[in-house]
């Protein structure tokens, strides 16, 4: 494919709801940190890593995305020991080591695994496409994907062990998995689930897990009415800046719960809260919708793929988005427990916001590369 075709071929919608998000994300990030000196390098740092990203959006899409597929062993290998590393010298947050110091930078390596979990994972599947669906190309995804999952959980930072399990479970979907394996698969992650929950509220230590995660499970399962500063409160402050907000919103700076810092990490978890407060039920509406495009053109992308490869990055990519943003939202709406992972493209963080370009300059390769261009 000349090179004019190619770049005629990039998805320029994709790009610019990236950059429509990036840019309101941006701007929401400015309003949480209002009258917070601490928190002001925040608003130019994101702004860095936005244009930082597009650069690198452009950037890897340029490059066939067969070349990053043929250097999955270094790069498997790099990342598994920058996780050894965290594991043992990271810096720690919520009982948690996430990220490495590096001058006034945080890294966060999480981040980036679980964009080369994505392309641990093309591979694989594009390698064993031809083979039955059965015990052993089950467990070969599996013991992939493990390598990156146990050192996530060793930090131990649950919530993107979750988000790499869906990611996992969506590509052995996709790509035909037998039903007998789901049942036995759903049914064992079902009683995991149930007995997390049991033991929570009884009260009773689950190695493996934080006591303020087992507490957010409490929290949700049973809440206390009578908690009003204690572990919901951070909660329940973002449901009344929601629905503070109303349909057209208290107006930018102006979100009460938001400028009187009433909500709590504003500008990362729950960003949405602070977004609907001062642009309401309208501006909390074009968030999902844009993420949502955003997660559709990824769907379009691995549809035009020209292999099996290039699909499976793309449907990754758009299980990744999809699912924090689902989570994200969920939290701050009450509707799901209380997790750490951030609004894709709209909560401040270098790494995740990085990460997140890396894997759409991904996908954009693959579209440039598409087999025939119908969007």
């Amino acid at each position: 494919m000349n090179r004019g075709l190619s770049w005629r071929n990039f998805d320029f919608l994709l790009l610019g709801a990236i950059v429509l998000a990036s840019a309101f994300g941006t701007v929401m990030i400015r309003s949480a940190v209002a009258g917070n000196e601490v928190l002001q390098p925040l608003i130019l740092r994101q702004v860095y890593f936005a244009l930082l990203g597009v650069a690198l959006i452009i950037l890897v899409a340029s490059v066939d995305y067969r070349y990053w597929l043929s250097l999955y062993i270094p790069i498997y290998i790099v990342i598994i020991g920058f996780l050894l590393t965290l594991t043992g010298f990271g810096q720690t947050a919520f009982g948690a080591q996430r990220w490495f110091q590096v001058g006034v930078l945080f890294l966060q390596p999480t981040e980036f695994a679980k964009i080369i979990a994505i392309i641990i994972l093309a591979r694989y599947f594009e390698a064993v496409q031809y083979q039955p669906r059965d015990l052993k190309w089950v467990i070969g995804a599996v013991l992939w994907a493990s390598g990156i999952i146990i050192l996530i959980l060793l930090q131990p930072n649950l919530s993107n062990v979750m988000v790499l399990s869906v990611i996992l479970a969506v590509m052995l979907f996709v790509n035909g998995i037998e039903l007998r394996w789901i049942l036995i698969a759903g049914t064992a992650g079902a009683v995991l689930l149930i007995t997390v929950i049991v033991l929570s509220v009884l009260g009773v230590r689950i190695p493996g897990l934080q006591e303020y995660q087992q507490q957010r499970i409490v929290n949700f399962v049973v809440p206390d009415p009578n908690d009003t500063y204690g572990n919901r409160y951070n909660v329940q402050q973002a449901l009344i800046a929601v629905g503070a907000g109303g349909f057209l919103g208290e107006g930018y700076n102006q979100g009460t719960q938001t400028q009187l810092r009433f909500l709590k990490v504003r500008h990362t978890d729950f960003i949405f809260a602070a977004s609907s407060e001062e642009f309401g039920t309208v501006g909390g509406g074009l968030i999902i919708i844009t993420i949502a495009f955003i997660v559709w053109r990824c769907i379009r992308a691995a549809q035009k793929a020209r292999d099996l490869a290039g699909s499976m990055i793309a449907i990754g990519m758009a299980t990744l988005i999809f699912f924090q943003g689902f989570v994200n939202i969920g939290m701050n709406l009450n509707l799901l427990p209380v997790s750490g992972l951030p609004l894709p493209f709209i909560s401040y963080g270098g790494s995740g916001l990085t990460a997140l370009m890396l894997g759409i300059g991904l996908v954009e390769s693959v579209v440039m590369r598409q087999k025939e261009l119908d969007f």
